[in-house]
C-alpha cells in the first residue's frame, strides 16, 4: 500500500500525510511540483520527528511517477468527482492511494488514468473535507480490510 500527493500546496496538509505515512508504515509518493518548499517549517513541524520513519519518494512531475509506479498497483483516487463510497470499495495491498491538490483536486488527465475514483460521503450541502482528513480515513479503512495495520503497539 502506498499514498501518494498529487502536487500538494499547504505544507502543513502535506507534513500530516506524512507523519500518518509514518506511523502506519505506509510509503509515500510526493508528485511535484508542490507550492511549497520541502524544508518548510510548517512542514517539519507538522512531521515532527517522524521523517526519519518515513519512506518517502519524490517524483519531478505527473509522467516520472506514472514511469516509476507503472506495473506496480491499481491507482485509487480519492476525489469529490466520484460516485464510488470508500466504504464500498475492495482494496487490495498493493493499491496507490492518491490525493490531489487541496486548491484543485487533480487534472481531467489525472482523473482518466486512474484505476478507480473514490469519494467520502458527506452530508447535503457541504463541499469537501480536509485532504489530510479525507485521507487517513480511506488508508484506514484499506489498511483494515487487507490486515496491514501495523502491530508495533
Amino acid at each position: 500500500m502506498r499514498l501518494a500527493l498529487f502536487e500538494p500546496d499547504i505544507a502543513p496538509n502535506a507534513g500530516a500525510l506524512m507523519r500518518l505515512s509514518a506511523c502506519l508504515g505506509v510509503a509515500m509518493d510526493l508528485i511535484e511540483p508542490a507550492g511549497f518548499v520541502l524544508d518548510d517549517r510548517r512542514l517539519r513541524r507538522a512531521v515532527m520527528d517522524y521523517r526519519e520513519h518515513l519512506d518517502l519518494t519524490r517524483h519531478t512531475d505527473w509522467a516520472a511517477f506514472r514511469r516509476a509506479t507503472e506495473g506496480r498497483g491499481r491507482l485509487v483516487l480519492l476525489t469529490t468527482r466520484a460516485t464510488l463510497p470508500y466504504t464500498r470499495f475492495a482494496f487490495a495491498e498493493t493499491d496507490i492511494l492518491m490525493v490531489g491538490r487541496e486548491s484543485a483536486g487533480v487534472p481531467d488527465h489525472v482523473q482518466a488514468a486512474v484505476d478507480a475514483r473514490l469519494l467520502v460521503p458527506m452530508t447535503a450541502g457541504t463541499r469537501s473535507l480536509n485532504v489530510a482528513l479525507a485521507a487517513a480515513m480511506v488508508l484506514g479503512e484499506a489498511l483494515r480490510q487487507t490486515e496491514r495495520f501495523p502491530e508495533g503497539r
